[in-house]
């Protein structure tokens, strides 16, 4: 699975991507991202405040309990605000 990390959530995981086999026991897309905030710990610091983050899965804006699967591409970032 292809995992992104976008804005300055880049700077709290020290990369823009990276592949990795689905772990196991992650099924949703909240799971996934509580495994990566322990790889991650800065990450996972965010994760603790709800709204801070957003997902998508396969470029579309889903909520943490969106299935996720082996060949997903899930993407992190930050709410964009607009003017």
């Amino acid at each position: 699975m292809k995992v992104r990390y976008f804005a300055w959530l880049r700077q709290r995981t020290g990369v823009a991507e990276e592949e990795l086999p689905l772990p196991e026991g992650v099924r949703t897309v909240g799971e996934l991202a509580r495994y990566l905030g322990e790889r991650h710990p800065r990450f996972g610091e965010v994760l603790r405040t709800p709204g801070v983050v957003r997902f998508a899965l396969n470029q579309e804006y889903v909520d943490a309990d969106a299935p996720v699967g082996p060949d997903d591409e899930v993407a992190f970032f930050p709410p964009v605000t607009g003017g």
